[in-house]
């Protein structure tokens, strides 16, 4: 897909949000382009301003400039993250959101990147499968040799843990699995502990495929 057929994605959504016509919504997303560029956002966070900022009060360029200069660009996640409940009052869930937003916005942490300095994909998609069997055969020796053929598994859970934990290629991957209507279930996918940024399109698509597949 090319960047403007991606940005015009990206205006649709927000028509579809906000009922706005579409020469608005583009002029609006070029105006927040232009003050991310001038506020040197150097990637964007994944929770909107807005919704920071009904949820803490404040906005991206507000906690930037406030841990810029209360807590400081050198600090770690784990400190910033405590600084922000325990001198401005923010619960730990918003905290770690608000920390990983600047780490991202400053270029301290990049796209999916994780406190360690790994990266994470995700994967989640409702399909037609019987959730049972499914965990059953993840937890098999055999039975993951059929669902993943071209790689070596190591199970990482306990057979009695809510989610399935398996060490595969390069990295380690949760999958929960939830019932949803109609006798489907929702599939949600983490794989963990990816060394390179450029591993995670990789393993998102073949997730994708693998989804797909047991839809099929």
């Amino acid at each position: 897909m090319t960047t403007q057929e991606s940005f015009k994605r990206r205006i649709r959504a927000r028509m579809a949000k906000t009922g706005e016509r579409y020469g608005a919504a583009r002029r609006a997303m070029l105006d927040q382009a232009t003050t991310r560029a001038s506020d040197g956002w150097v990637s964007q966070p994944e929770t909107s301003d807005e919704t920071l900022r009904a949820a803490t009060g404040r906005g991206w360029n507000d906690w930037c400039d406030l841990i810029d200069t209360t807590i400081g660009p050198d600090a770690d996640h784990p400190t910033i993250a405590r600084r922000l409940t325990d001198d401005h009052g923010v619960d730990s869930w918003w905290a770690q959101t608000v920390t990983v937003g600047y780490e991202r916005i400053r270029g301290l942490r990049l796209p999916h990147q994780m406190a360690d300095g790994t990266f994470t994909a995700n994967r989640s998609k409702t399909i037609t499968v019987d959730r049972d069997a499914l965990r059953t055969a993840l937890l098999d020796d055999d039975g993951r040799s059929v669902l993943f053929p071209a790689f070596t598994t190591e199970l990482r859970s306990k057979p009695t843990s809510r989610n399935v934990r398996l060490a595969i290629g390069n990295g380690i991957t949760e999958i929960s699995m939830t019932p949803a209507a109609s006798g489907r279930t929702k599939i949600d996918i983490g794989h963990t502990k990816l060394q390179a940024a450029e591993d995670v399109p990789i393993w998102k698509e073949f997730w994708g495929t693998w989804l797909e597949a047991l839809d099929e």
